[in-house]
């Protein structure tokens, strides 16, 4: 797998440090950790003692002398999240939290509407997200007839915490022309009730509704979830964003879906200087053609931002019930959720991006989904050998024994939520029933020997790696319910390091982040408390203090 450009400037320009903490965990081999971090400008030059560090850097030509920085806390190297969509997380920034902290059933949400509505402008639409109907009292999504009580007059769109569909009022369909008579879009669905009338509910491509086409170009490539703002909006939802991120400890990320939105304001961002987080981006499928035809054949631009690769989409969502089963849900046989391509051209899909030498990453969450992709890698790699392609399954809820030994095999990397089954996970074993249970598999995948990414998958969960570290070596979901047996388990070394250094790989960066030592990034997170002397119960309540990317610190608790 090619990896983006770096550049390591002359270590000479720039005064050194050593950086000292409580505890240094550096994430290497054997857990090692020392005492201290010797720094020149954005590079690790030495780890070790103090007097190793110093004698490092007198053998570098800087002399005995250096200054000393000592941090208070616990110091791990900076989160990498392998798979988030940082522009939409800054977006649903500015739109109505109804998540179950805040809204605990339907009048809830509705109130918390009604109070946006009240002090946004007249004309313009109003906008909520983050429910998740199995933790509403209702055990249900709103109407679009609640959704009348916020306004009229107005469109008012509350996204589901899955980010593949959500609930419209009444005006929204008016104002776009849908009528009960409406067909389903491929790749989508306007929900009816046992009348056949309109819920509200919309999912997937039915979204264009709200985006227009040119959202994402649907065309089966994804769900389309791009609503537009002016371009110097969605730079301030980036930045806002992008702080979010440094507070979770966060210094790296896998953009998991990017189209020319995200591209732009990445670009815009960059130009303008403020770009703190490091930025690895993979395109959604519907421009694979245009990347080829550019000539794009393995990952492009710096250690700020590039292109990694290709993201492509084999199924749906299990939290909103679109990940495809073909014998149905148990909870509602009637519906058996998607598949995005046929397996012969989702195939030639992978193909296409293989071919090129493009690292791809598929959203796929049912055994069917899951084994549709390693049938296409199979495929890939017979006609085309490559030992390091990493191709990517995302999410890879419900993968089976022996697609998990396939993925061994095939050297697939599974890139997987644990905020997921933390946030609604006995929502899965209610859709599906005692599979459900099984929902990140992490301990089994550890067990045949597949490396272990975890990520979030901003804004369907905060980014706050410690709660998703959490949630991997306990299993209990939000409502104190323990997901499956101890099998599926992984312990806090594991889970950091699945945070760290296995997602530094995921993204093809583990040659300069996701550990600490020398030759690479000095990019870490500063915690209150070290994780590994903390209860598996009690590490989302670590602090992060400080987050340092390229040796300048960009963030620090107030």
């Amino acid at each position: 797998m090619r990896k983006p450009n770096t550049f390591h400037p002359d270590v000479r320009s720039f005064e050194p440090v050593i950086v000292t903490a409580d505890r240094i965990h550096t994430m290497e081999a054997g857990h090692p950790v020392v005492e201290a971090l010797a720094v020149v400008g954005p590079d690790i030059v030495a780890v070790g003692t103090v007097e190793q560090c110093r004698a490092h850097l007198a053998e570098l030509g800087f002399g005995a002398v250096a200054h000393r920085r000592r941090l208070s806390g616990v110091v791990v190297p900076g989160f990498v999240d392998a798979h988030a969509h940082p522009l939409m997380h800054g977006q649903l920034m500015t739109w109505v939290d109804c998540g179950p902290d805040r809204a605990a059933d339907i009048p809830a949400m509705v109130a918390l509407l009604r109070e946006a509505a009240a002090r946004t402008p007249r004309g313009l639409p109003v906008r909520g997200y983050g429910y998740e109907h199995r933790n509403l009292r209702e055990r249900r999504h709103p109407t679009r007839f609640e959704l009348d009580r916020v306004a009229v007059d107005r469109e008012v769109y509350v996204m589901n915490a899955s980010g593949h569909g959500g609930v419209v009022n009444s005006h929204t369909f008016a104002v776009h022309g849908v009528t009960r008579d409406i067909p389903n879009p491929e790749g989508g669905e306007f929900f009816r009730d046992a009348d056949g009338e309109l819920t509200g509910e919309i999912s997937d491509a039915a979204c264009n509704v709200l985006t227009g086409v040119g959202g994402v170009k649907i065309g089966h490539h994804g769900p389309n979830f791009h609503l537009a703002d002016a371009p110097a909006e969605h730079m301030r939802q980036l930045v806002a964003a992008q702080d979010d991120f440094l507070r979770g400890g966060v210094t790296a990320i896998g953009d998991a879906q990017v189209s020319s939105r995200e591209f732009d304001t990445y670009l815009r961002v960059a130009e303008a200087g403020d770009l703190k987080l490091r930025i690895n981006m993979y395109l959604l499928s519907h421009l694979l053609r245009s990347a080829l035809d550019l000539g794009l054949h393995g990952a492009f631009g710096n250690d700020r931002l590039a292109v990694t690769g290709i993201k492509l989409y084999a199924d749906g969502t299990l939290g909103g019930w679109t990940a495809y089963f073909p014998e149905g849900y148990l909870a509602d046989p009637c519906r058996k959720g998607q598949l995005y391509h046929s397996p012969r051209e989702y195939r030639e899909l992978l193909r296409s991006a293989h071919a090129a030498g493009l690292q791809t990453a598929t959203h796929a969450q049912s055994p069917t989904a899951i084994g549709m992709v390693l049938d296409a890698v199979e495929a890939a790699l017979a006609e085309r050998p490559d030992s390091d392609a990493r191709h990517r399954i995302e999410h890879c809820g419900l993968p089976d024994g022996e697609q998990i030994a396939r993925m061994a095999e095939l050297g697939v990397l599974p890139v997987n939520q644990p905020q997921h089954h933390y946030n609604w996970g006995e929502g899965v074993t209610a859709a599906i029933g005692t599979p459900g249970e099984r929902f990140n598999p992490l301990g089994e995948f550890v067990a045949a020997g597949v490396p272990v990414t975890i990520s979030s998958d901003a804004p369907v969960a905060e980014p706050r790696p410690l709660e998703a570290i959490q949630a991997a070596t306990t299993r209990v979901t939000r409502r104190g319910v323990r997901l499956g047996p101890d099998r599926l388990l992984i312990d806090v070394d594991t889970a950091l390091r699945a945070h760290t250094l296995n997602a530094a790989r995921a993204i093809g960066r583990e040659d300069d982040l996701g550990s600490l030592r020398a030759g690479k990034r000095a990019d870490f997170a500063v915690l209150a408390k070290d994780p590994y002397a903390t209860a598996p119960e009690d590490i989302a309540a670590i602090g992060v203090r400080e987050t340092w990317i390229g040796g300048r610190r960009e963030y620090r608790a107030g």
